[in-house]
């Protein structure tokens, strides 16, 4: 279940204001909760403020006419639409003075994303980042066409634009993230092989095969926010990044233990020191190598480590 807020229903059918059977308005927020939150998290790419953003969607769908509505489903995701922009907006605001790289906040996910190849794709820390650099209306409307194949009239409503503004939109959104997104469809089975690597080279101090994975332009980027050491700018290329590794692995491997997860839908490693979680590393594969790793340190990013979390679409 995605991470439930105090004040809203939960997919148990609860509010905080009653146990008994739930009224419609409850029913139909609980019956598409999980899909809302993953809208939410795609264009936040941070789970803590999709939890506010369905806090916000709540509150307003308690209010509503229900007999005015006739499709709940892109109505509430109307809502969450522009709760998320709101949102979104601030969270530039707060990156400008964040510490270091921003990665998106991980998410320990249920078997059944991997499964949606398309959904697992859309929610990859690659994939999250390539939407980081589209612009707030850009990215809504690329997630809510691309990813949850809503029509461009509920499209146009949820963002406050025409329908043929939102087409351009989605067209433009469109073609840039095809340009940077990650070159062909990568398999999980790709993901895991470089992950083994990434494991082998920390338990046993091998790092060779990691290394021979390494892409000339890998870029390695560390999340730390300011709370925990990290790089405080991007690390490119093969040598610079087989450097940093050649001389963290050992240390590495001598204080934590690795364990393999799935985030977001894709192979992953968990790293724990003392038993407490210290660091999500994921991957990007290209052409079946590695260019880009990325170690989400930051405590405040790691709390959807404790449960698995689901998406739908």
């Amino acid at each position: 279940m995605a991470g439930t807020s105090q004040n809203t229903p939960d997919d148990r059918g609860e509010s905080s204001s009653r146990a008994d059977r739930p009224d419609p308005a409850t029913e139909a927020f609980v019956a598409h909760r999980n899909l809302l939150f993953t809208v939410a998290y795609e264009m936040l790419g941070s789970a803590a403020d999709a939890e506010d953003v369905l806090q916000e969607t709540w509150l307003r769908w308690a209010g509503v006419d229900l007999d005015t509505v006739r499709d709940q489903r892109a109505y509430l995701v109307r809502i969450t639409t522009r709760q998320a922009l709101d949102r979104l907006r601030t969270l530039g605001r707060r990156k400008e003075s964040y510490v270091g790289p921003w990665l998106p906040e991980p998410l320990l996910t249920t078997p059944d994303v991997a499964e949606d190849i398309e959904l697992a794709d859309s929610v990859s820390m690659a994939m999250l980042l390539v939407l980081e650099t589209l612009t707030p209306i850009e990215r809504a409307v690329f997630v809510l066409r691309e990813v949850f194949d809503l029509e461009y009239d509920d499209i146009a409503e949820a963002v406050d634009k025409s329908p043929a503004a939102v087409r351009q939109l989605a067209y433009r959104a469109r073609a840039h993230v095809v340009a940077r997104r990650p070159r062909g469809v990568v398999s999980p089975a790709e993901t895991r092989e470089a992950l083994e690597a990434f494991q082998r080279a920390i338990e046993t101090g091998d790092l060779q095969n990691l290394l021979d994975m390494l892409a000339p332009d890998v870029v390695f980027l560390g999340d730390g926010g300011g709370i925990r050491q990290a790089a405080l700018s991007p690390i490119v290329g093969d040598d610079l990044v087989a450097g940093l590794l050649a001389g963290s692995l050992p240390r590495i491997g001598a204080e934590m233990t690795v364990e393999p997860v799935q985030i977001n839908g894709y192979p992953a490693l968990l790293l724990r020191r003392g038993g407490e979680i210290d660091t999500v590393m994921a991957v990007r594969i290209d052409d079946g190598l590695i260019t880009g790793l990325y170690a989400v340190r930051n405590p405040e990013k790691l709390s959807y480590m404790q449960r698995e979390t689901v998406l739908r679409r």
